[in-house]
């Protein structure tokens, strides 16, 4: 039973939310809640155009248990791109603020600090549990396909039901200070040069208290340069024609998500440059690119180059490099294609 406050919240939001659509029927959750000055948490617990269920307990203790639902698809995205991957969730790490993911085919890394508000959702008859950061934005999405396991769907869902829902609110996600230039390039150059390690760099950025942009245009060209915003569109045709293999990370405050493997079906549909495998579809809308980066990081098994692909708020939006694991060096051929598209020499 659903409190009063909850009741005139919900009744209210699917009022305006009904104008809303009977005048431009076709916009996404996410245009929807923007227009309506509301969040994607809030249309999905009023119920504006789906039916849904608030899950209880705590973002591990639910995430836990994806793993029963069987082959799914695994959704994470931010404002400009959108990644899709099909499989199970399998190695499910999740006991404290940071969790794994490290199936052979979904491969996440979860920071569940953000994560408040969570649902079983089904709309147009597609069944998802989807989450919710304490702003109330989506951080990841699994959605029921073919494959799933149905009894063991709708046994998690029974299991994680809440009594009643809340009214999703939004509570600010504090991001660290940090500036957009270096103070001391040459210190931050030298410690570059130092890494063994691609995820040290993180930690870098926060020892110099440097964004990640501030940090590339500061050292030095051989290790990090700008190129074409068309790079990505040049770099996934030419990966595809070589059947080479890549890894796709995209992410938001909440999660990462990981593609490995080769790309085939390239698409361009209006401002988006879509993949669109069997497995895997990635969308990113290219209008948006405001900075292409290659990037070229030490590590203990060689250089590590990618590709870096930023927003004009200096988000990054996604991040390419050849498959790799851990004690294995970067393939050749991707190393050699990044360099054929670079402007100037990559440090060797």
């Amino acid at each position: 039973m659903n409190t009063p406050i909850f009741v005139d919240f919900a009744a209210d939001l699917q009022q305006r939310h009904a104008a809303l659509i009977a005048d431009e029927s076709k916009l996404r959750i996410r245009e929807r809640a923007a227009r309506l000055g509301s969040t994607e948490a809030a249309l999905v617990a009023a119920e504006c155009g789906v039916v849904s269920f608030e899950l209880s307990g705590t973002a591990q203790e639910i995430f836990r248990e994806i793993g029963t639902l069987g082959n799914v698809m695994a959704l994470s995205r931010n404002d400009w791109c959108v990644h899709e991957r099909h499989g199970k969730y399998e190695d499910i790490q999740a006991e404290g603020p940071v969790g794994l993911v490290l199936g052979a085919d979904i491969d996440l890394r979860l920071f569940f600090g953000s994560w408040r508000y969570f649902y079983a959702v089904s709309e147009g008859g597609r069944d998802s549990i989807q989450f919710f950061d304490k702003e109330s934005v989506a951080v990841h999405k699994v959605f029921k396909t073919e494959g799933s396991d149905v009894a063991a769907w709708d046994a998690f869902v029974a299991r994680f039901k809440a009594a009643e829902k809340r009214v999703p609110e939004v509570e600010a996600i504090v991001i660290p200070a940090e500036s957009n230039q270096a103070e001391d390039p040459a210190a931050l150059r030298a410690h570059w040069l130092g890494l063994e390690d691609t995820h040290a760099f993180f930690p870098m950025l926060r020892k110099f208290k440097v964004s990640r942009l501030g940090a590339l245009a500061a050292v030095g060209a051989d290790l990090a340069q700008t190129v074409p915003n068309d790079t990505v569109e040049t770099m996934l045709q030419r990966a595809a024609e070589q059947e080479l293999s890549i890894m796709c990370f995209v992410g938001n405050r909440g999660i990462v998500q990981i593609h490995s493997g080769p790309v085939k079906k390239l698409v361009r549909t209006g401002p988006w440059y879509n993949v669109l495998d069997a497995k895997f579809n990635l969308h990113l809308n290219t209008e948006a690119i405001a900075s292409s980066w290659i990037v070229n990081k030490p590590t203990v098994d060689g250089w590590v180059t990618s590709l870096e692909i930023y927003a004009a708020s200096g988000e990054l939006i996604v991040q390419f490099f050849g498959e790799r694991k851990p004690g294995k060096p970067e393939l050749a051929a991707w190393r050699e294609l990044l360099v054929s598209l670079c402007n100037a020499p990559l440090a060797a």
